[in-house]
């Protein structure tokens, strides 16, 4: 230790716990826990990410891995093209704007807000080409030759871009075409044709490699502005493969197999798997994306699932629902209220139930029973200090819950079945729900004595998924009598805004969270297993429920990274519980020896 200090400047630590940051890369301590010198290391991973809205291949990507964009692509097992745009924000998928022609197998470079988007099939081999400004596709000059299969063959900016290779009709394209923000002219042919390669880096500094030419191909070449050059081969011959970076520090993923290879412009050097082999899908191209990259969809059968891959110090494990501990009795529209490690059930269906059960982090055990049995009403509030109010028979009557014991209190002003909830025991709102005949769009606030009338919703509605609290809430999905809806509107305590719709229209959904941190997950019809959460601004997906259900619990229980979905109807009835967590983070160590 005398020696590392002299030569490093600094001593080791001696720590009782493992460091649990980046801070922590490459720098030795020693574990008092574990009796042993350990050391912070980098490393490439692949973990799962969130899944698009629409599950798709040959969809064309660009962007960075906290800003990406998939674009077209197919949605079925037959040549069934899409206009569907996508936009991923490093947690979830959020709509875009839609592409002007259902379009599969183009090529596109840049960045979300600056994406070139080129040839491709439609009906038939298309030169046409646009670009996206973040919100909206633009037609610009048509590339020279057209030709399908570029799936990932672009390289460089909006502006400044280089697409290479393809097929047309036969076979395989040697053409290289760059594009100078106004109009597109012959570069240098490539040295071998090729097809469903991978591309990377800039207009004047790109690689393309892999492919088929027939055959499939491990060739790699290198483009300096003027001409291409072959260099040195992928390790793994590929085809359908995706890709991106830059010229001396690319990556390559997918194809007929999950193996990954980064560049460093002499040489490819495997790295770790994905956790499942896919081909076709959508990259994050941009320089870069060597150690932060994402692939989008893809696959057979076709996927709608992400997947990151990560060099770095830090171990992401990705947000998931899992199995939790199933509660006593099955029960679909039941309220619910608390947390992860200390929460409570009351109420549901079948038979408008009494029961409440109280989860203590392990185990659900038996609560005293509500005054009144209901099911759809509003849950919000603590395990000892927990809030009822409405609910189906249609009924008024507000129950307060002390970790104890159920006391009936003040009753609403209007009664209702199906309404959305937020806040707490001495704070709560209520909003929406059924009279039962029609939806409604009173709302009204607790101050833990009695009910006030609160400012309307612009949209009635019953069965939606809400969270916040009573001055900053949310309140999305549902049905409007006429139709399922993704309305979302905000609350600040005096008046309800409308704001970003959500993606997937839905009733009988459930919510968890805060208004800039807001879940919404399940629903009908069909039957979902969607979720999506909210950042204050927009709604992008998040890893979906293993069961589809409707009704899992309504109730204020937990956060946008640790909640849970309580029973519901899949069909039947079910008491199975699954629990959601987000992504989290840990230092990678390796032990070494005090040598």
């Amino acid at each position: 230790m005398t020696d590392y200090k002299a030569i490093f400047g600094k001593k080791i630590k001696f720590l009782t716990s493992d460091l649990d940051n980046a801070e922590g890369e490459g720098e030795i301590f020693y574990s008092d826990t574990d009796s042993e010198f350990k050391v912070g290391v980098s490393s490439g991973a692949w973990h799962s990410g969130a899944s698009m809205t629409t599950a798709r291949y040959g969809n064309s990507g660009s962007g960075t891995q906290t800003a990406a964009l998939s674009s077209g692509g197919n949605v079925g097992p037959s040549d069934t093209r899409t206009t569907a745009t996508e936009e991923y924000n490093g947690t979830g998928f959020s709509t875009g704007g839609a592409l002007p022609t259902a379009t599969r197998s183009a090529a596109a470079a840049g960045t979300q807000t600056a994406t070139i988007f080129a040839g491709g099939y439609d009906t038939a081999n298309t030169a046409e080409a646009f670009t996206y400004d973040g919100s909206s596709w633009t037609g610009i000059p048509a590339i020279n030759t057209a030709r399908r299969s570029l799936d990932q063959h672009a390289a460089g900016t909006s502006t400044a871009a280089i697409v290479a290779g393809g097929y047309v009709e036969p076979p395989q394209s040697d053409a290289s075409e760059e594009y100078n923000g106004s109009s597109w002219s012959e570069g240098d042919n490539l040295n071998t044709a090729r097809s469903v390669a991978a591309a990377g880096g800039t207009q004047t500094a790109a690689f393309l490699a892999g492919g088929t030419t027939g055959s499939v191909s491990n060739a790699t070449e290198e483009y300096n502005g003027s001409a291409w050059t072959s260099v040195n081969n992928i390790n793994t011959a590929r085809s359908a493969l995706s890709g991106g970076g830059a010229q001396t520090a690319g990556i390559i993923f997918g194809g007929s197999t999950n193996r990954t290879e980064l560049y460093d412009g002499t040489t490819w050097t495997e790295t770790a798997d994905m956790g499942t082999p896919r081909g076709n899908s959508a990259p994050a191209n941009q320089p870069g994306a060597n150690t932060a990259a994402v692939a989008m969809g893809g696959g057979t059968p076709i996927s709608a699932a992400a997947e990151e891959f990560n060099v770095s110090a830090m171990t992401i494990t990705a947000g998931a629902w899992a199995s939790g501990t199933a509660i006593n009795t099955a029960r679909e529209s039941a309220m619910t209220a608390g947390t992860t490690t200390a929460g409570i059930v009351f109420g549901g269906n079948p038979s408008n139930k009494n029961e409440s059960e109280e989860w203590d982090g392990s185990a659900w055990t038996e609560g005293n029973n509500l005054s009144t049995g209901r099911s759809a009403g509003g849950g919000m509030g603590t395990q000892t200090a927990g809030l009822c109010a409405g609910g189906s028979p249609k009924t008024n009557h507000t129950e307060e819950y002390d970790g104890t014991s159920w006391t009936e209190t003040a009753d609403l002003t209007t009664a209702r079945q199906n309404n959305c909830y937020a806040g707490t025991q001495t704070a709560g709102l209520t909003a929406g729900g059924q009279d039962p005949s029609s939806s409604v769009n009173a709302s009204e606030e607790y101050d833990g004595s009695s009910w006030t009338e609160g400012s309307n919703l612009n949209t009635a509605r019953l069965g939606g998924g809400a969270g916040g609290t009573q001055t900053a809430a949310f309140l999305a999905t549902g049905n409007n009598d006429t139709a399922n809806i993704a309305n979302v509107e905000e609350y600040n305590g005096t008046a309800w805004s409308e704001v970003t719709d959500i993606p997937t229209a839905r009733q009988n959904s459930s919510g968890a969270g805060t208004q800039p941190a807001g879940l919404v997950f399940c629903g009908n019809p069909p039957l979902s297993s969607q979720t999506e959460g909210y950042d204050g601004t927009t709604w992008s997906t998040r890893p979906s429920l293993a069961t589809a259900r409707q009704a899992a619990g309504y109730g204020t229980l937990g956060t946008a990274t640790s909640t849970f979905a309580i029973g519901g109807e899949t069909p039947p009835v079910v008491a199975t519980v699954e629990e959601f967590t987000g992504d989290t983070t840990a230092l990678n160590l390796k032990t070494i020896t005090d040598s």
